[in-house]
């Protein structure tokens, strides 16, 4: 199998730097109690000038092709930060920076940065989910007068909670890269065996049941 898209690119690159881990026979244990064969940390990703590059030119290339011509770029604090400063920069527009709750001093700013009423934003996001912490983002830029465009994040483990949360919420997301695309990339690596490759695929339909 060559690696060809973009999706397959980014998947090898996140195995490589180790931002992604496989452990399908001993798992993770994610703040929520849940058992999970993989971890993912894409905040590694900032330390690599090629990679968050070809991240950054793969968000250009999703956000014309998913949301057209938007006004402003939001980073979701604090993953999607220094992603969306570098796609800010490479369409030439407005940057914000989104928290996750107001501050508790100052002004009490939850977005830094300036958004005027009725702005066309895209939220960047590094990882989702359950999609629960970007659309906490997405409602602050709703509720500051923007408008949301969708999210674009580097990876997602294609939970259809997410799905179902975003649905709900009336916002569009797209990722660069999926659980499903990494799998086999993974096995093509030797980052995992074949035979874990059945075991792994069901994780991301019955997550709980791990």
């Amino acid at each position: 199998m060559t690696t060809t898209t973009i999706g397959d690119k980014i998947a090898k690159a996140l195995l490589d730097i180790q931002a992604v881990a496989l452990k399908p026979h001993d798992p993770f244990i994610w703040a929520s109690g849940m058992r999970s064969p993989i971890y993912c940390d894409n905040r590694l990703t900032i330390s690599y000038p090629e990679i968050r590059d070809m991240i950054a030119d793969g968000f250009v290339e999703l956000i014309r092709e998913h949301y057209g011509d938007v006004d402003v770029i939001a980073g979701a604090a604090t993953g999607g930060v220094p992603h969306a400063a570098w796609v800010a920069q490479k369409l030439g527009k407005p940057m914000i920076y989104v928290r996750s709750s107001a501050k508790k001093h100052g002004k009490g700013n939850m977005i830094e940065g300036v958004l005027h009423e009725g702005q066309t934003v895209v939220v960047i996001e590094d990882l989702i989910s359950t999609g629960g912490s970007v659309l906490n983002v997405v409602e602050g830029v709703r509720d500051a007068g923007g408008q949301v465009a969708g999210v674009a994040a580097i990876f997602s483990y294609e939970f259809q909670k997410a799905t179902d949360n975003f649905r709900a919420a009336a916002c569009k997301f797209a990722t660069l890269s999926t659980y499903s695309q990494l799998l086999p990339i993974a096995v093509q690596e030797n980052y995992v065996s074949a035979d874990d490759l059945e075991l792994l695929s069901k994780w991301k339909d019955a997550p709980d049941q791990f």
